[in-house]
Formats: structure tokens, C-alpha cells, sequence
């Protein structure tokens, strides 16, 4: 009996103790790793939602940027963090849905590790070329790469990412044999694009679009079901006679597994909240990006989905990495 009333006693305060800290969260910075170098779409969603959490709570909140590895590096980092409501890490269906897919091994386990808090936002791929390319439409590439097969090159933010199976998919389709030059990021691959190291470069909306609307670009299609609000000219894949190339990358916030459900379910609804904000809602959906916004239960599910409707995608590409 007296065991008993110990363990009792000691359930007990590690409840409290655990209230306790939910009602003083938070004492110190929060930081939000982001998987790609500074600039790119995801970096800037991040910064977005950190300034809208920080102006409105008073809540310090940083952004950590970790690229490499095909994000490996970020989520093995938040993984492996305590899990106090502290570290948080922007993943998206690049790193948390493709990597399990692409890599034999992880050194963490997405699912098992990492805990889902909230959908943020989607954002589909644009193709784009320099803007003096003589490739003006998507089927000027087609033909130009029946003539030239494997010569013509496309960069993408890296092996194994939603715009490298982009690619794979359209190459299937329309029978023709791009080169794939992988960056790490949009900011490494642009001034190359530019330059005329590359003759394309397949990214997200989001990311791209203020090089397209400074005139740096020129974007060739969309691969979204129907044409971007934010780029009412360019046509779909779809319309330009290449079906099946319907693909997006979606954000969302993770934890490390264990973090107390109170701090979970508080950030799930305070980025709700201001993903719901006038102010914040238009800064993102001018980025080319979609909101989503939703439960924690709705994140998990919908990577789960992903990864199971994607994994024969990879498997019929023959993408792996190790």
C-alpha cells in the first residue's frame, strides 16, 4: 500500500509539473529549423509565421536554417532535441514524405520520432527558364529534347525532391531523357540558370515567384490541376498535353516525439489562428502558396497518404539514395 501511494504521489507531481511548465511556456526562444539555406520558399513561409507568432504573443521566435542532406540534417537535428516545445522544424513533403522512400537508411525515423502540429500551407512547382531561353512554351522543350536527347539539363532543389519526381514523371510521358543537375537549394541554382549552366530549373511556386515577377525567369508551366491565381498565364501541364504531372510540396510544423500535448495542441492553435490573420494570410497566398491550416492528426494523415501514393512513383524512377 505504501508503494502504491508513492508511485501515486510521484504520478501526481509529474502531472503538476508538467501543468506548471504548459502554463509558463514559454521562458526562453522557441527556434523553428528550417531544411534549406536562407532565401528559398521555405525559409520565407518560416520567417512569415515566426514574425506573426512573435508581433502577436510576444513569443521569441527564431529561425535556424540547416541545409543538406536533403533535409536529413534539419529533422535528424529536431529528432534528436528535447522535446520541451522549444524546437520545432518546418518539414515538408520533400524531406518528411520522399526520404523514407529514397534512403535505405535514416538516422531517425519520421514518423516515430517526429510528432505532427500543424499543416501550414502547399505550394506546387513551376518549370522556368532564363529569361532569353529560346524555349518559350513547355512543348518547345519536349521537341527540343527529342532532337537532343539527354542534353537538355534541369536543376532542381535536389535528388529525390517533389520537382525531381516532377520531372521523372514528365519525362515518362512525353518520352524524352532530360540531364538532372540536383542544388541544394533555389539560391544556389538560379545564378546558374541564369549564367546558362543549366537550361531549366523546376521549383516550388513560392519560391520562384518573385524571380519570375522581377523578370529574372520565365515560367513554363504549372503542375497544379488548374492554373495559379498568382500566375494566371502559364499554363498547366495538363493544358500543354502532358498528363499526370500534378504534384505539391506541403509544409508543416513537427516536434521532436514527447512533447507535452499541451504545447502540441497550443502551437496548433495559435498558428491556426494566424494563418487565419488578414495580414498573414495575404503575405502567403501572394507567395503563390495555398493555406491549409488543421490538426495535428489531419498532418500525420495526410504525409501517411502522400507517402503511400508516392512510393510507386520513386520505385518505377529507380530513385535511391544512401
Amino acid at each position: 500500500m505504501r508503494t502504491l501511494i508513492r508511485i501515486s504521489a510521484v504520478a501526481f507531481a509529474l502531472v503538476g509539473l508538467a501543468t506548471a511548465s504548459a502554463e509558463t511556456y514559454p521562458d526562453r526562444p522557441i527556434k523553428i529549423v528550417v531544411p534549406f539555406p536562407a532565401g528559398g520558399g521555405t525559409d520565407a513561409l518560416t520567417r512569415q509565421l515566426a514574425t506573426a507568432l512573435t508581433t502577436k504573443l510576444n513569443w521569441v521566435v527564431t529561425v535556424d536554417n540547416k541545409p543538406g542532406a536533403g533535409g536529413n540534417l534539419a529533422l535528424d537535428n529536431v529528432a534528436k532535441a528535447k522535446p520541451d516545445g522549444y524546437t520545432f522544424v518546418m518539414a515538408q513533403t520533400d524531406n518528411v514524405v520522399l526520404n523514407p522512400l529514397l534512403y535505405t537508411k535514416l538516422s531517425y525515423d519520421p514518423v516515430k520520432d517526429l510528432e505532427a502540429v500543424v499543416p501550414v500551407a502547399s505550394g506546387a512547382a513551376v518549370l522556368v527558364v532564363r529569361a532569353d531561353s529560346p524555349y518559350k512554351t513547355l512543348a518547345d522543350v519536349v521537341a527540343a529534347a527529342k532532337a537532343k536527347p539527354g542534353q537538355l539539363t534541369v536543376a532542381t532543389p535536389g535528388t529525390g525532391t517533389i520537382a525531381h519526381l516532377v520531372n521523372q514523371i514528365w519525362q515518362n510521358a512525353s518520352g524524352v531523357k532530360f540531364t538532372h543537375v540536383p542544388y541544394r537549394g533555389m539560391s544556389q541554382a538560379i545564378p546558374d540558370l541564369i549564367g546558362g549552366q543549366v537550361d531549366m530549373y523546376m521549383g516550388s511556386i513560392p519560391t520562384l515567384l518573385a524571380q519570375i515577377e522581377g523578370g529574372k525567369v520565365r515560367p513554363l508551366g504549372v503542375t497544379m490541376a488548374k492554373r495559379s491565381p498568382v500566375l494566371p498565364n502559364v499554363p498547366t501541364y495538363s493544358e500543354s498535353g502532358i498528363k499526370g504531372v500534378e504534384l505539391a510540396s506541403v509544409w508543416g510544423l513537427l516536434a521532436p516525439a514527447g512533447t507535452p500535448k499541451a504545447i502540441v495542441d497550443r502551437w496548433n492553435t495559435e498558428v491556426n489562428a494566424a494563418l487565419k490573420q488578414p495580414d498573414v494570410r495575404d503575405k502567403i497566398i501572394a507567395t503563390g502558396a495555398d493555406l491549409i491550416g488543421g490538426s495535428p492528426k489531419a498532418l500525420a494523415d495526410r504525409n501517411a497518404a502522400e507517402r503511400a501514393r508516392l512510393a510507386p512513383v520513386v520505385r518505377e524512377a529507380g530513385i535511391k539514395l544512401d
